[in-house]
This record gives C-alpha cells, structure tokens and sequence, in this order.
C-alpha cells in the first residue's frame, strides 16, 4: 500500500515519476475496472518504463462504472452535475481526508494560509444538488478560514456586494469564488473597484447564460469588479486536486498532479508540449480509484509544464475510445 504522505510530500520531477509508475502497478492490481482497460490494451507494469507509457483511463467510465482501487467502506461519493435524466460522473471516496489534503495543500502553495482570507461563495448551481465535490471543498475553506464573514451567498447579491465593498475597504484579504454566470450577475447590478480581492471562476454557465470564451468572460468580469487579473480554479469530480491559473488562463498544478497532451486523432498516443490535444490528467491523490484519467478537454501544456484549456471535445470527435465498453 502507498503511503499517501510521500503523494503530497513530493518536490522533483524523479520523485513524481517513480511514484507515479507506484501508483500505476498498485492501480492495475487493486482496480477491476483499470486492469480490464488495460488488459484490453494489452498493458502490463513489466511493459511499462516511463510515465508517458501509462494507459489513461477515459473519463467516461466514472459514469459507467464504479472506479475504485480500495476495499475500504466508501465514504462519500462525488457526482458530477447534468441535465434531468442524463447519466453523471460517480467518484466513489474511500478516504475523505486525502481528498482534505489535497485540496488544503494545493491552496496553501498558490495561495497561502486559508486563515488569511475571508471566503464568499456564490456558487448556486452547486448548492441545488447532493454530492458536489466543489461545495465539499468551498464548504471547508470557509470553516478554515475561521473569519465570521465567510460564507455561501446564494440568491442575496445585494447583501453580498456591501459585504465584497466593506471588507475589501477595510483591507481585508478576500477569496471570492463563483460560478461564471452568477459572477456576471453580481457585476451588472453593482460596480466595484477592488484592491483586496481575488476573484476566482470555477467555469460554467450551467445553461443560464450563452457561453462565453475565456477571454471575453475575463474581461467582463475584470472591468467589472475592477481587478487585473481573473483567477480560475480547474477541477472536476473524477479528480481530487484542482489546478489554479492567477489571470490569463494559464493553470499550474500542485506537485502530485500533471497534465499531458493525446492525439486528437489517436487516443493513444502522446503529444510534445506545445501542441493542442485532448488532455490526460495524472492525479496521484485519486490513489484510491484511477490517477490517469483522459478527459475530455482540449488544451496545450507549455514547456514549464503550465497548460491551457482551449476547449472541449464534442462527443462526435471522441476517437480511438472504442475500447471503453468493457
């Protein structure tokens, strides 16, 4: 068994790299789901030398499947959100304190200490349903940060923006996190001028609003509480760690968790840097369903090993995923 400990202790790029090969063996002989995959692909640990070899899992087994690497009791399962009727993604948690872990880490070493912020949420369209991941997370941060103000602000936007105006003058360090279209909203019914605040999206207009490139989203929201910058957060709930991007859309990834590029064309095969592809996730805190996942975004990593989302697949581009039906 993998010592979760040495996930979130890693600090080079040999150390992320042999315990992601770890991880991969521990996966292949624990998952029932990933050993077929990768039986099907004819992939065995003896076979595989370098990261770049690991099979990645898609994505679209969460909705299928029960993903899982544990034999422990689960805890609490994570579902994704969708449209009445539509089947969602399902992460199955065996142990929420790696998820706690994860989550405080990856804050702390882009952020800082949580204590230092007061929390505002405005996420309602996470609100309105059972087992969100992004709510569990928020949820916590604010609990954390031990400030009185912190909170969920739902349909009150007025009360939220005295609160946002009052604290950000009075100096304070203020997260506010939110979804794209309620941001929107806020912004059209006040005008700020922040100094104090960060302002970070989690994406989405979750059918509210017409969809918008990040760059134009970004400017609105920047003029609009009258910061330099928009941060965005990148997470999803077939993963336990989230990246963060400080402005411009370019995302940075905690220690134990990388992204690489697939052949939009070839499922199978990996991209240099640089070029757009569908993006693979390697998250070593999912220890207990499956660290390789590809996902269904599209993207580009830079040579720093920052990357970009671009897009998404649309689900008539999916290739070489003729595997999946297990």
């Amino acid at each position: 068994m993998i010592d979760t400990n040495q996930i979130f202790n890693i600090k080079t790029e040999a150390q992320f790299n042999t315990l992601a090969l770890q991880v991969f063996k521990f996966q292949f002989e624990n998952n029932p789901v990933y050993r077929s995959f990768c039986d099907l692909l004819y992939k065995n640990p003896s076979d595989i030398k370098t990261v770049e070899e690991i099979p990645f899992l898609p994505i679209q087994f969460f909705k299928s499947h029960q993903v899982i690497s544990s034999q422990k009791t689960i805890k609490k399962t994570f579902s994704s959100s969708g449209t009445t009727g539509s089947v969602t993604s399902k992460h199955y948690i065996t142990d929420l304190k790696v998820y706690e872990d994860s989550f405080n880490k990856a804050f702390e070493t882009f952020y800082g200490p949580i204590e230092n912020y007061v929390v505002l949420a405005l996420l309602p369209s996470y609100l309105e349903r059972e087992g969100s991941s992004l709510i569990y997370m928020v949820d916590s941060l604010i609990k954390d940060s031990k400030h009185t103000e912190s909170g969920f602000y739902l349909d009150n936007l007025s009360a939220l923006s005295t609160t946002l105006k009052r604290l950000d003058a009075a100096g304070k360090k203020v997260l506010l996190i939110g979804v794209s279209f309620a941001l929107l909203d806020l912004i059209e019914s006040n005008t700020f001028n922040l100094n104090n605040t960060i302002i970070m999206e989690t994406g989405g207009m979750k059918g509210r609003r017409k969809e918008l490139i990040r760059e134009e989203l970004h400017s609105i929201l920047k003029q609009g509480f009258g910061v330099n910058a928009i941060h965005s957060e990148y997470g999803m709930t077939e993963l336990l760690s989230q990246a963060y991007s400080k402005g411009h859309g370019v995302f940075n990834c905690p220690n134990w968790m990388r992204i690489i590029t697939r052949d939009t064309e070839d499922a199978l095969t990996i991209q240099n840097t640089g070029k757009t592809g569908g993006i693979n996730v390697i998250d070593l805190a999912n220890i207990n369903s499956c660290s390789f996942i590809a996902t269904q975004d599209l993207g580009r990593v830079n040579n720093n090993g920052s990357f970009e989302i671009i897009g998404r697949f649309d689900s008539s581009d999916i290739r070489g995923c003729n595997l999946m039906v297990l």
